[in-house]
């Protein structure tokens, strides 16, 4: 189970939070902006790993986005910096990558619920959040966002996890605001600058995907097996994909706009970002995929570069470490984390 929380971003974008696990109901206006959800988007099943999508109609509200991603009408956001009866616990936020959407964490987030407030967020552009056609998606408005969602939420000092873009934007807040952050897990997110070439690749690939798909087998199939950037056939490549699929009138499309994911990765494809990761003071661990887009190399250089860097890889697994390997990137952040707790 997770529940909804609409919270507001920079420039008044609303942003969907899902916070997994079950806080005492008080009976106060808290309450009333968790939308109770039962995750039951059956169309985007993920049957690799049994949880379902972060999807549907939020019982007691108002839809909260159709197929196109437009959104309903505004609901209610928490009134105060806090929110009540959250108890002891620390706070997390997960952070998803480009494309992704909070339900990718739902295995991470559920085991961290037993002793942490977990909280992923669906970013702007992503997910359930709003979509704005002319909408700012730059690194400013990420970082923003994040700020925003951590104060409105009552989850700092949080610790901040976050994979590929979600990872670069969770340390980028932490550089800028370190009061909101006491510990980030960086997850297969390079340091270094990708350059032209990077983007003119994502453009292609993205006219490469034979959208509409006729079915979520489909998409599976093309994801994991003939997509010309799966070297081998990679199932739980097909199920992260199928999560981030909604099915219209034709057949199946993404819920985001591919030229908004290209207009945010335009935003830190070219430059280079480590001196963001130089000025990040709290406790943080790289994490690599043996297979992922983040080489040994560069990761080890990124923990020399923090100031307190620990550094984690995860055999046979790709870019999507938490989704490939989830087990084995539990066993590597969980002590981090422990470690954390007991500080």
């Amino acid at each position: 189970m997770a529940r909804r929380i609409d919270v507001t971003g920079a420039g008044g974008v609303r942003l969907a939070a899902w916070e997994f696990g079950d806080p005492p109901k008080t009976g106060g206006p808290y309450d009333t902006a968790l939308e109770d959800t039962a995750l039951e988007d059956t169309a985007l099943e993920d049957t690799a790993f049994g949880h379902t999508a972060l999807g549907g109609t939020a019982s007691g509200g108002a839809a909260s986005g159709g197929a196109d991603g437009s959104g309903g009408g505004p609901s209610p956001t928490p009134s105060g910096p806090s929110a009540p009866g959250t108890g002891d616990q620390p706070g997390v936020l997960l952070l998803h990558g480009l494309m992704g959407r909070a339900s990718h964490w739902a295995p991470t987030a559920r085991w961290l619920s037993a002793r942490h407030r977990a909280v992923a967020l669906d970013q702007r552009g992503h997910g359930r959040s709003d979509k704005p056609p002319r909408g700012a998606y730059t690194r400013e408005a990420y970082v923003e966002d994040v700020e925003a969602a951590l104060e409105q939420l009552g989850l700092g000092p949080a610790v901040l996890i976050g994979h590929a873009m979600g990872a670069l934007t969770a340390w980028q807040l932490a550089a800028k605001r370190p009061d909101l952050v006491r510990g980030l897990i960086i997850c297969d997110m390079r340091a270094s600058a990708l350059g032209a070439a990077s983007q003119h690749t994502w453009t292609e690939w993205f006219r490469a995907w034979p959208v509409p798909f006729a079915t979520l087998a489909d998409v599976r199939k093309w994801f994991g097996e003939d997509d010309p950037w799966v070297e081998r056939p990679n199932p739980a490549r097909g199920e992260f994909y199928v999560e981030v699929m909604a099915e219209s009138p034709d057949g199946w499309r993404p819920v985001f706009e591919p030229e908004q994911m290209l207009r945010s990765r335009e935003t830190w494809v070219y430059d280079a970002h480590w001196e963001e990761l130089a000025q990040v003071r709290c406790p943080t661990l790289v994490v690599r995929g043996l297979d992922g887009e983040l080489g040994r190399a560069e990761a080890q250089e990124m923990v020399r570069v923090l100031p307190r860097g620990e550094y984690a890889e995860v055999a046979d697994a790709g870019h999507l470490v938490h989704y490939d390997q989830p087990e084995a990137w539990r066993a590597a952040i969980e002590p981090f984390l422990d470690a954390l707790r007991e500080s």
